[in-house]
């Protein structure tokens, strides 16, 4: 398959994998996958751009907190809620203490219990608290800060799907993607995305770079874990480490503003 190819059905499928754009899918294999996979900071950047566009109008409306649960809801649509889905799976799934297929038979089960419903509520009020604050910041900051946050949040799939990470089941998303990522799409959205955070919070142009960093790096050591628990990645797993990357970040340009 020629490289330009590759490259348009990897985009395709990075689109409407995070998105709910009604982009034509094309070929689906690994290969494809795995550019995919690399691309999702760049679909997760295209989508802080739009969700920092609600929270600047409708701040400018209404109060910044109002504007914060707007921006959260239009997060959601956005994305069909999945990664909200994968959170209160996979936190269900772990809080069980139940490991290999024990705790995927958890995960697969309709209703949310109770450790997936806190990890909810706490997510959405860290984001809805952080929001309210940044929408009160001047424009570029708040930009640099939504856009940095969502693209960091792709990112930690983009290293969820590195080499080496092996897949808890033989099917689904995790199997598709699980292993596809090489070395250097990573390791240039860490750079990309520190980059997007330099001026997310204003007069400290090292905070925004430092949250992104200490976010993979807790998400690198949750994927240890989930991988330890579980025997690899999942669906659910991937939408987890969006939000809880996207949280930390968010939570981490807010300190000491």
């Amino acid at each position: 398959m020629p490289a330009e190819s590759r490259l348009v059905a990897g985009a395709r499928l990075a689109v409407t994998t995070f998105s709910i754009l009604p982009v034509r899918a094309g070929r689906i294999d690994r290969p494809v996958a795995g550019t995919a996979m690399a691309l999702a900071p760049v679909v997760g950047a295209l989508l802080g751009a739009s969700l920092a566009g609600v929270l600047l109008l409708v701040g400018a409306l209404t109060a910044p907190l109002v504007a914060a649960g707007v921006t959260l809801g239009a997060a959601a649509l956005l994305t069909r809620g999945l990664h909200l889905d994968g959170l209160a799976d996979t936190v269900d799934a772990l809080g069980s203490y139940r490991r290999g297929g024990a705790a995927l038979e958890i995960m697969k089960k309709p209703d949310v219990g109770p450790f997936g419903v806190v990890a909810l509520v706490v997510v959405l009020l860290v984001q809805a608290a952080a929001l309210g604050e940044l929408a009160s910041r001047p424009w570029p900051a708040c930009l640099a800060a939504v856009v940095a946050a969502t693209a960091a949040g792709r990112l930690g799939v983009t290293l969820a799907c590195r080499r080496g990470v092996p897949a808890a089941r033989p099917d689904g998303l995790g199997a598709l993607v699980a292993g596809t990522v090489g070395p250097l799409a990573p390791a240039a959205g860490v750079v990309a995305v520190a980059l997007l955070a330099m001026p997310a919070v204003p007069g400290r142009p090292w905070q925004g770079p430092l949250v992104v960093v200490v976010a993979l790096a807790v998400a690198l050591a949750l994927l240890h874990h989930v991988v330890r628990r579980f025997g690899g990645i999942t669906g659910d797993v991937l939408g987890a480490t969006v939000e809880v990357v996207t949280t930390l970040v968010y939570l981490g340009l807010v300190l000491s503003a």
